[in-house]
């Protein structure tokens, strides 16, 4: 999504290992794995400012990440079939230990009613293994989505126009660039 924007991006991982979480407040929940992916991928390799964003998928309560094994997507799109649901990212963008800001995007999503045999093709894919809810609207799933209610590039895992505001506070202008950014997400 960076590249999106003019930026090439440098990978640098992080020490963070998440933990699965079913329950809680989902933008705290994004907010501080956001936090502790950047800050845990410090120092960086080059001067610059590390971009890490972590999403999950809330509905009635629950903590929809990533989904373990092909029958966990499978029961995740079905309890989203024909409803709304909300995605909430967040974002961290870090320079040192000190010197860092974390913010988040929340949209809502609403799918269309989804039948079985949709769901098992679907899943069949492989696609939805590594997406928060099972689903990625930038991919086969987008003829899921009824409607969105907030940002799109937040559903697909980093809200650009959020960043973007972010990174100006750091000197990074977006606008046109044509650059390096370190990315952690």
């Amino acid at each position: 999504m960076l590249r999106q924007v003019g930026v090439e991006p440098i990978i640098w991982p992080s020490s963070f290992a998440e933990e699965t979480r079913h329950f809680g407040d989902p933008v705290a929940h994004a907010r501080e794995y956001a936090e502790m992916k950047a800050l845990r991928a410090l120092p960086l390799p080059t001067p610059g400012v590390c971009v890490a964003a972590d999403t999950v998928v809330h509905f009635r309560g629950h903590l929809l990440g990533k989904p373990e094994t092909p029958e966990h997507a499978a029961w995740m799109l079905e309890l989203l079939s024909g409803q709304s649901h909300e995605v909430v990212t967040g974002v961290a963008v870090a320079q040192s230990a000190t010197r860092f800001l974390v913010s988040h995007a929340c949209t809502r999503v609403e799918f269309r009613e989804l039948s079985p045999a949709e769901i098992r093709r679907y899943v069949a894919t492989g696609e939805p293994i590594d997406k928060a809810g099972g689903y990625a609207i930038q991919g086969a799933a987008a003829v899921f989505v009824r409607c969105i209610e907030g940002c799109y590039s937040n559903v697909v895992g980093l809200p650009l126009s959020l960043l973007y505001h972010m990174l100006q506070d750091f000197g990074v202008d977006l606008t046109g660039m044509r650059g390096s950014a370190g990315d952690n997400s």
